[in-house]
């Protein structure tokens, strides 16, 4: 049997931890982690031209950060979007309305390392954005996975109706949480270091409401997992309790 105020916080603990995932999930799954705003946007270059650049598999970090800048992009973990005036067919517009563009990253792309000076033959790794770059795309996926992993092993315990495995779900949300603020940081300091090539123009830079939707996910997450945790700490002790009673 279990008590009311424990059954209470692992209901809490489940709806925080489900609007954590769905959080999560659409920040990873949308482009809108940071935005570029440049004052001047060129309405006359090459559509075609601009479109294969940013598409480009052999893709360099100054192409398509260069674009970024120059033409109002968005960055996210999985996508990447520019701004490109739209393209009529029976004429050319003096004043065309924008666009937005958008490129996924491949899986190759996502662990390409990052040179220091690109361009240069065969230039020189760096590491700390290389491995910040794939930090900022493996967390989320693996914070996923510990969250669904909680949900299965909670799934078992109610199969087992036994509250023992509840603590270790509470150490699997608080794993998750750690992950979740672990790829927001790693995609900040990421982006912190994203270098414009020679003649980009100043652009500034804000995040978007998908990096603060993964932002939320991480008190969510850690809510949960104390919640988790102080019930099946709780329910130990009133059971060891109870049960030292009947021995008595």
């Amino acid at each position: 049997m279990v008590d009311n105020r424990y059954a209470t916080a692992l209901v809490i603990g489940s709806v925080l931890s489900l609007l954590a995932t769905v959080y999560l999930s659409v920040a990873v799954g949308t482009q809108h982690w940071f935005q570029y705003s440049s004052k001047h946007v060129d309405k006359t270059e090459n559509v075609t031209s601009l479109r294969e650049r940013f598409m480009a598999d052999d893709w360099e970090e100054n192409t398509y950060s260069d674009l970024l800048f120059h033409r109002n992009g968005t960055l996210g973990l999985w996508w990447r979007c520019i701004q490109l005036p739209s393209e009529s067919l029976w004429y050319r517009e003096p004043d065309p309305k924008m666009e937005t563009f958008c490129v996924p990253f491949t899986l190759p792309q996502q662990f390409k390392a990052i040179p220091k000076t690109p361009g240069n033959g065969e230039p020189e790794e760096d590491l700390l954005r290389t491995y910040l770059w794939r930090c900022q795309f493996l967390l989320p996926l693996v914070s996923l996975a510990l969250v669904f992993l909680s949900a299965l092993v909670g799934f078992c315990a109610c199969l087992c109706r036994s509250f023992t495995p509840t603590l270790g779900v509470g150490v699997l949300h608080f794993l998750a949480g750690l992950c979740s603020l672990g790829a927001v940081c790693c995609f900040r300091a990421s982006v912190h270091l994203l270098r414009p090539g020679d003649g980009a123009p100043q652009a500034e830079g804000s995040v978007g409401w998908s990096f603060y939707l993964a932002l939320i996910s991480f008190p969510l997450q850690m809510m949960a997992g104390a919640l988790f945790l102080w019930a099946a700490r709780s329910h130990r002790k009133s059971y060891t309790r109870i049960t030292a009673y009947r021995i008595a």
